[in-house]
Order: C-alpha cells, then sequence, then structure tokens
C-alpha cells in the first residue's frame, strides 16, 4: 500500500486482512504498519493506538453484519424472517471466523452506532410475534446469545459427534422460532 493511499479506514482494511490471514492474536501495530509498508508511527496519524484501531476494527465488523443480516430479511417476516437472520448470521460468522472473533464484545463508543443498526434489525424481525419494550429486548438478547453462541462453537470445531451441524442449526432455528411464537408464560 502506497504510504499517500493510508487512511484510517485504509489502516482498518489492512487490519482486518491480517486478522482474516493470521487471527486476532497477531493484530499488532508493527504487524499492521510492516502490512502497510510504513513504519509504526506512521499509523498513529490514523489511528490513536491499538485500542482504537481494535474499536475501528469492531465497528466495521459490525457493520458488515447488519449490512447481510438486513438483506437476509429484507422482505421476510415472522418465521421467515428469523431463520434468514440466523442463517445470515451463522454464514458470516463461518466465512470470517477470525475478523468476528476480533469483534469486540464490550460497550465501545466507536461501535455504538453498527450496534445500534443490527439492534434495530433484530428488533425489526421480532415485532410480527407482538414482542414490544422489555419482551422485545429480552428476545433479542436471547436470539443473540443463541446465534453468537453456536457459530463460535461451529467456527471453533467445538460439534465433534457425528451428525450433520446443518441439521442440528434446523433445529435450533425451530426452537427459536417455536419459543417466539409462543413466549414465556404464554397459553
Amino acid at each position: 500500500m502506497a504510504r499517500a493511499a493510508l487512511s484510517a479506514d485504509a489502516v482498518v482494511d489492512v487490519a482486518l486482512r491480517l486478522v482474516d490471514e493470521e487471527g486476532p492474536g497477531a493484530l499488532t501495530l508493527a504487524a499492521v504498519a510492516s502490512r502497510a509498508g510504513v513504519a509504526t508511527p506512521s499509523l498513529y496519524k490514523h489511528v490513536r493506538n491499538l485500542a482504537e484501531l481494535r474499536a475501528l476494527m469492531s465497528a466495521r465488523i459490525m457493520d458488515e453484519l447488519a449490512e447481510r443480516i438486513g438483506e437476509a430479511v429484507l422482505g421476510r417476516s415472522a418465521d421467515e424472517a428469523i431463520r434468514a437472520l440466523m442463517t445470515a448470521w451463522r454464514d458470516y460468522v463461518l466465512a470470517h471466523a477470525h475478523r468476528y472473533s476480533a469483534l469486540g464484545q464490550a460497550p465501545e463508543p466507536l461501535v455504538a452506532e453498527a450496534g445500534e443498526r443490527l439492534i434495530g434489525i433484530l428488533l425489526a424481525a421480532l415485532r410480527a410475534y407482538g414482542l414490544e419494550d422489555s419482551e422485545a429486548i429480552h428476545a433479542t438478547r436471547c436470539l443473540r446469545a443463541v446465534m453468537h453462541g453456536f457459530a463460535v462453537l461451529e467456527a471453533e470445531n467445538a460439534f465433534q459427534l457425528p451428525e450433520k451441524l446443518d441439521e442440528t442449526y434446523e433445529l435450533l432455528v425451530h426452537m427459536v422460532v417455536t419459543g417466539l411464537r409462543k413466549p414465556l408464560g404464554g397459553a
């Protein structure tokens, strides 16, 4: 990368490629600078430190995930939307396992906007179930935990039994949509 082309976005691009290829443990400012063809101090014109770079990366990853999920649920509602959402989340994690594992899970101001967009998509997908206010937030948390947990375990090859993972995931999706149709305390 030419020095003149360096910007905060370009630094994030380089960092994401590094993480995709070598995993999140390889992320250092020195490694990013080396890949960008600059000295490490040159990065400080574009990112304050490694923590800011990680936050910028998390915002980008969250944006990518929200974009992918938003496209998947567009024009769908209720069970069909939840199935599409859950499939898109899993597909993103499996296609970008290292990148996804670099996604910061702690609240971070730089990631808030992208996170709000993703939560908005989840909440919109849940509207068809009549969930509002706190019920919708609880359902969103459960949905995120289920998708995140399964996809991360799958990406890390944590499921070792011979049963097909696609069948397991289809059961999980079925359990989620069934639960959404009959929420806790429902008759």
